[in-house]
């Protein structure tokens, strides 16, 4: 379709055109039941003051009323017949909605009307002798065939205006097609469409002007509309063409009845709708006007259009920027392809990762059918070397051979000829838009290739913004992941172990609780574990944790701790445990918990070192200074067959531990973390007779420190 075309559809969807009274739809319901009457038209008439009005005006008319008084509605109705008030209802309402059109008013409607009433009337009386069981609609066809003329003078008045007057002729339908690129008949078919016209109407109305062969088959109101045209647009006093009434089923005599008490009924219909059709036949209506072609300047032609192409070009590339994920975009870029090159029919494709093949994507209202369809680069075919080239291409069956895909899609959008538009961003092809059109659409395609591939160009940069900003997302996305799946096996790590020591004291617990011997001190050491556990889970929710001492008694952790293990049934028989304090107090700066986590780590990786038996060693060597900094220098030691150099290369990195259980290998990990916590610093020495872990921790001043206790020295 050209851009004229598109442009004068565009503008009939702006010319406010009128909308059809309810109560005619509502008539034409009641019609075709079967067990409507009188009361059922009463009833719809009453609701309708305009309505009402203009049945009593007829009722009350001299050639109805013969008495003094007036008559009512029910009386009126009863007066008329159903038959003459279905015709005044739809006279009416039509006459109403064809004065409600945007500059009727300014031109003169005696000929529209005299030929929209004369082939109601005709097409009322074709449709009684063809035993048609709907006359109202019959009656409505014909006196709205000739609506486009109406809709095209209210959306070009200046174009149309000289020819809204003209003969209603195959030439005029010729002369619209050139100057609108739309004819009368299409116009009112798209219009009876809006309308929503549960019936053959709109292409009653479409057809009215085909050559009779054309509808020689076709539904009976399409072939009534089109006589009684015929019949309206013939002079009165000409004879009529032998066989005319075939096109009906009716015969040279009867049809001749039907057009010569046609002007009867047009007059007296024309009186009751107050329609002066005086002088409408005094002069016959000019031929169809056909203005001269401007002089084209075909290079400001040109100019003017790769201009405008650049600013739609412009402003689709914000439009589809401007929308929220791939899906939506590629919506948008269909609807754009729908408005701007009358493309109805399209099918988005993109390239897989792979880059080896195309396959469709399910956008918008895109049929279901299409999605997972995909094309082989490599197979070849037009599609294909389109995409490689990235340059657009038109494939039809004349064109030369199909692949399978490229039949497939012609059947599926049952078309002529596939228009392959690349989305090429970057010097690459990212997919392809693929439309289904008709042959005849394909010059004016051509003509606009310039234009169609900076279409597939803006699309495919905002499909591969779309693509980095997607990426992006799913990065941040697959980073949090990562991140709180490792906090939560590091939380999973840590909880085990208080949860360990739990699990041994409570045997402990039962021991002694059967020896009946106190158990005080194990009772403190579980609500410690426990409350340990509470602080680990809350520091992963993000709660506050409960407050702590902000200084902590190495000495005294490290010897509990080592009571613990003892006393717990941790320790393998085999394996022995000895803390090594120094005299003095030695205080870190740092919650209790924190230390506790770093040597049960250490301990457990200590102990697991040693499968068959050994020593750990755990030693305070006091204070020592680095860079002018104090530190407590703890160390954990044991002599077990040492690290291998490749691991003890990574050894502070969360690695897949060849140990059971799924939150193995990142115990050192969390080793250094809370080290590095509490600003402090760690290292690791191996060798095949042992490995130590030596730690740094800030010291407490030296001047708040409490005296410390006697040295102890815990050794098994």
């Amino acid at each position: 379709m050209s851009q004229s075309a598109q442009d004068i559809r565009n503008r009939l969807l702006v010319a406010r055109l009128p909308a059809m009274p309810q109560i005619l739809l509502k008539l034409l319901e009641l019609c075709q039941a079967d067990e409507s009457g009188m009361a059922e038209l009463a009833k719809l008439i009453a609701n309708d003051a305009g309505m009402t009005a203009k049945v009593l005006s007829v009722a009350n008319s001299a050639a109805y009323h013969r008495g003094s008084g007036k008559v009512g509605l029910l009386q009126s109705l009863t007066t008329l017949g159903s038959d003459m008030i279905k015709t005044l209802v739809i006279s009416e309402s039509v006459f109403q909605t064809f004065n409600g059109f945007p500059h009727s008013g300014a031109n003169d409607l005696r000929n529209f009307w005299k030929h929209a009433l004369t082939t109601a009337v005709l097409a009322r009386e074709i449709a009684r002798r063809m035993d048609y069981p709907q006359l109202e609609e019959a009656y409505l066809a014909g006196l709205l065939h000739d609506v486009g003329r109406l809709a095209l003078l209210a959306a070009a008045p200046t174009e149309y205006g000289v020819n809204f007057l003209a003969q209603d002729s195959d030439f005029l339908c010729t002369v619209e097609q050139q100057t609108l690129q739309i004819s009368h008949a299409e116009a009112g078919a798209w219009l009876i469409e809006r309308w929503n016209f549960d019936s053959f109407m709109a292409d009653s109305i479409l057809y009215h002007h085909e050559a009779a062969a054309r509808v020689d088959s076709a539904h009976a109101l399409i072939r009534i509309v089109h006589l009684a045209h015929q019949l309206a647009s013939q002079d009165g006093d000409a004879p009529l063409a032998e066989g005319a009434g075939s096109l009906c089923t009716i015969s040279d005599e009867d049809l001749l009845v039907i057009h010569q008490g046609a002007d009867v009924q047009v007059k007296k219909a024309a009186a009751y709708l107050g329609i002066d059709l005086s002088g409408a036949s005094d002069k016959a209506p000019p031929s169809a006007y056909v203005p001269p072609a401007p002089a084209v300047d075909a290079v400001q032609l040109r100019l003017t259009e790769e201009v405008r192409n650049m600013t739609l070009a412009a402003e689709m590339g914000q439009s589809f920027s401007r929308q929220k994920g791939e899906a939506q975009m590629l919506d948008v870029v269909r609807q754009n392809a729908r408005i701007l090159f009358n493309l109805e029919e399209t099918f988005v494709l993109l390239l897989d990762a792979s880059g080896e093949s195309l396959v469709g994507v399910s956008v918008g209202e895109q049929r279901q059918r299409l999605a997972g369809f995909a094309v082989s680069l490599a197979v070849g075919g037009g599609m294909a070397e389109a995409a490689l080239q990235r340059r657009m291409v038109f494939l039809s069956r004349e064109s030369g051979p199909l692949s399978l895909a490229e039949e497939q899609l012609l059947r599926i959008f049952g078309c002529e000829c596939l228009a392959c538009i690349p989305l090429v961003a970057g010097g690459r092809c990212l997919g392809m838009l693929v439309a289904g059109v008709p042959a005849w659409q394909v010059a004016d395609l051509k003509r606009r290739e310039r234009f169609l591939q900076a279409f597939g160009a803006q699309a495919a940069s905002s499909l591969e913004a779309a693509s980095r900003e997607r990426g992006e997302i799913d990065r941040r996305v697959a980073s949090v992941t990562q991140e709180h799946l490792l906090n939560s096996r590091r939380v999973v790590h840590e909880v085990n172990n208080p949860l360990a020591i739990i699990k041994n004291y409570l045997g402990v617990l039962d021991d002694k609780l059967q020896r009946q011997e106190a158990v005080t001190g194990e009772l403190s050491i579980l609500h410690e574990e426990i409350d340990r556990v509470g602080n680990i889970m809350n520091e992963f929710v993000g709660a506050k944790p409960k407050v702590q001492a902000i200084s902590t008694d190495v000495n005294r952790v490290v010897n509990d701790l080592v009571r613990l293990f003892r006393e717990s049934r941790f320790l393998p028989p085999s394996v022995q445990i000895v803390a090594r304090m120094p005299a003095q107090a030695s205080e870190i700066e740092g919650p209790v918990d924190a230390l506790k986590q770093i040597l049960v780590n250490l301990i457990k990786n200590a102990v697991e070192a040693l499968p068959k038996g050994g020593s750990i060693a755990i030693t305070n060597a006091g204070r020592v200074q680095r860079e002018g900094r104090d530190f407590i220098a703890l160390s954990v030691q044991d002599n077990g067959p040492g690290v291998p150099p490749e691991v003890l290369a990574k050894l502070f990195t969360p690695v897949k531990s060849s140990k059971p259980g799924e939150n193995r290998g990142i115990g050192l990990s969390i080793v250094q973390g809370l080290v590095q916590k509490l600003k402090g610093e760690i290292g690791c020495s191996s060798t095949g007779s042992g490995t130590v872990f030596e730690i740094l921790l800030p010291a407490r001043s030296v001047a708040v420190q409490r005296a410390a206790p006697e040295p102890v020295r815990n050794e098994a």
